[in-house]
Parts: structure tokens; sequence; C-alpha cells
């Protein structure tokens, strides 16, 4: 099968390992992977599944290898799903935390997916454990409802359809290690899956206001959704485990943070605080 080739330019530099890495949940994603020097990334789009395999070719251009019924369109996605909507030059600071940061990611660009249930549901699996238990059971749920992704890429998946999901129960998902309280929020998103996946034509503070009237969606959801889905440089996962500790020993030398203190500290850098993180 030939691939669809394409070349993108953005309007800045960009850190291609780092930039598709940014869209990850884990270490091991199941969907997106470095190998050979091309960053491959696996999904669904509104033309069918697509493997796409992005490789550097400049300071600020792409080439771009797509296989899969959605090939034409992953391939016409590929600028946002790169960066080439975010703006990092805006970001300007004499902070002596953040400036040298600056300087030293340039060509870290925040993508935009635009596919809400594809970050939407591993993240829910990621509610109150360990990363690693919600890899493993994501894992699992791809390899038993989703489908091998299109073309030569190294063991990538597809995201299950919500219709290959919908018709589950609660307690068919305790095989994949998630208890009744996970599954059910799980379920009853495929089950609203239309009115969820319409929320990527939202702005994103309307999006997280939607989705937050779901039962079992609160702050720490919707911030990790958001910044990958709209590309947002200002998204918060607040209620995360580790980044209030993190966000208050970088400025502060404190070694432990709540919440509050991290959005004290994190204020003066909006719409760039997710960037910051």
């Amino acid at each position: 099968m030939e691939p669809l080739r394409r070349r993108v330019t953005l309007p800045g530099p960009i850190d291609l390992v780092r930039t598709v890495r940014r869209l990850s949940l884990w270490t091991h994603d199941p969907s997106i992977r470095r190998h050979e020097g091309r960053m491959w990334c696996a999904f669904r789009t509104d033309a069918g599944p697509a493997t796409i395999a992005y490789r550097p070719a400049g300071v600020d251009a792409v080439d771009c290898e797509a296989w899969g019924p959605g090939a034409e369109r992953a391939l016409e996605l590929a600028f946002e799903h790169l960066g080439g909507r975010d703006t990092p030059e805006a970001f300007q600071t004499d902070d002596p935390v953040i400036a040298p940061l600056i300087r030293r990611f340039e060509g870290l660009r925040f993508g935009r997916t635009g596919r809400m249930l594809e970050r939407l549901l591993p993240t829910i699996v990621s509610q109150k454990v360990t990363g690693a238990g919600a890899a493993r059971s994501w894992k699992q749920i791809l390899r038993r409802h989703g489908e091998p992704a299109p073309g030569p890429s190294p063991e990538l998946w597809i995201d299950p359809t919500p219709e290959s999901l919908r018709e589950l129960a609660y307690y068919d998902l305790h095989t994949y290690g998630i208890e009744r309280k996970r599954a059910q929020v799980i379920l009853g998103v495929v089950r609203r899956a239309r009115r969820v996946e319409a929320l990527t034509r939202e702005v994103p503070s309307e999006a997280e206001t939607r989705l937050l009237a779901f039962k079992g969606i609160g702050p720490w959801t919707t911030g990790t959704v958001l910044g990958g889905v709209f590309g947002d440089p200002d998204a918060v996962p607040v209620g995360d485990y580790h980044i209030p500790n993190t966000v208050t020993y970088a400025f502060t030398g404190e070694p432990r943070g709540d919440d509050a203190r991290m959005l004290e500290l994190l204020e003066p850098f909006r719409p760039h605080r997710g960037r910051v993180i």
C-alpha cells in the first residue's frame, strides 16, 4: 500500500518529538509512537481510520506520509495536529524560572486533534488511578474493541468506535480493571457520543462547561482533555496528584503545594498556564 505524501510548513520552528508526545497521555501510548526517526500517530477520522508518520524536514517543516481510508483527511489535519495554529511566540515573560525554559524548549507547539472522544475516554480511564494502571486498562480495551492501525505502522492501534462500546454493561469493563464508577462514566459518554463529539465545534470555555455537566467529569478531566483537543495553551488539570507540587517547587522551592497555590502561581501567565506547566 503506497502512502499519500505531503509536506507541512509551520509558521515557526517545531520540535516534532516534543510536540507530538505532548498529545500522549502515557509513555507507551498505543496510538502514538516514535520509530525509525519518525513520529507515528493512528486515529479515526470522519473518512475512516488513518495512520500518519511525521518526519522532520527542516526547522519549520515536516514531511507526512499517511495510510488507510482516512489518509487524505489525516494529511488535511496535519497542520493543526502539529500546532500550526498555536502562537508560542506570543508568550513573552521575564520571569526567571520560565524565560529560560521558553528558549530551551523552542519549537514545542500545542497541536489540536479536534477529536473529543479519542482524548476523553482514556482520560476517564485515568481518573484516580496510576498512569501505569490506566495505560494497561486502555491498551486492553483497544486490543479487544479497537482495531490495528492501517499501513506499516509499528504496532499502533485505532480507538474503538462508540458503537463498539455502547452496548457494554458496566461489569464488562471490570475485565480491564475499571470499577463501576469509571465504567458508568465511560458508558454515559459513548451513549451520547454525537453530542460529545460536537463539542469540538465550541470554544474551549463552552466545551468545558458542557463537559462538566456530565456526571463523573470534573476539572482534572476537562483540563487534561482540552489541552489536546483544542490545543489550548491555558488548560490546567486541577486536581492532579503531581502537578501542584511540581509547579510550587519550581517557583518557590517549597516541596509541596495544593491546587490553590498552583493556580495562584500560574495566574500571571494567562492565557499560557498550560504552556507553563
